[in-house]
């Protein structure tokens, strides 16, 4: 064969060649062509379904436009409302302390009237202290002259047992001994003495 009947086979394979290749691209551009407009169409759908949320919203956005225009003096009332709370605030806080100051006021009161009763009721006391006083003055006296009737006798005895005389030498007998005392009335005196 000569060269240019090989270069015409080459060339006609190559030809071939591109022309497969053509078409498996075109055919490859074709299914991104078809994903593309099933993507647009599902675009449109959603535009479409959209549309009416947008009509919506524009719809409130012109319902809003008029109540944006009143919430400047809605701000401007309830500023001037908040500044009548303020100063009523104020007095109340006047009143309440005007009212801590009348309370003290009245325990201060209360506190002078107790003591003026409390300085009348300890005359009254007094007073009736002074008319008992007699009588209880009477009672001790007559009690006293009962205790008189009765005398007692005193007797020492040491740790031996020995009766000892007021007289007798108590000086002279060791410290270690303890002298005790007992009190007798005189009706037990007389029986002790006769058993003895």
């Amino acid at each position: 064969m000569s060269p240019i009947q090989i270069a015409l086979l080459l060339l006609a394979v190559a030809g071939v060649w591109a022309v497969i290749e053509l078409a498996l691209t075109l055919r490859k551009t074709r299914t991104v062509v078809d994903s593309l407009d099933k993507t647009v169409s599902d675009l449109n759908n959603t535009i479409a379904e959209a549309q009416p949320v947008v009509a919506k919203l524009d719809g409130a956005v012109d319902e809003l436009t008029p109540a944006l225009a009143q919430v400047e003096p809605l701000l401007k009332s309830s500023k001037t409302a908040v500044d009548a709370l303020t100063s009523n605030l104020v007095e109340v806080e006047a009143v309440v302390r005007d009212i801590s100051e009348v309370t003290g006021s009245v325990a201060e009161a209360s506190n002078a009237v107790s003591s003026v009763t409390d300085s009348a009721a300890g005359a009254v006391q007094k007073l009736f202290n002074k008319v008992k006083a007699p009588a209880a003055d009477a009672e001790r006296t007559l009690s006293a002259a009962a205790e008189a009737e009765q005398p007692t006798e005193r007797v020492l005895i040491d740790e031996a047992g020995d009766d000892a005389a007021a007289g007798d030498d108590d000086a002279q007998k060791p410290a270690a001994k303890a002298a005790q005392y007992y009190t007798y009335t005189p009706a037990e005196t007389s029986e002790e003495s006769c058993d003895e």
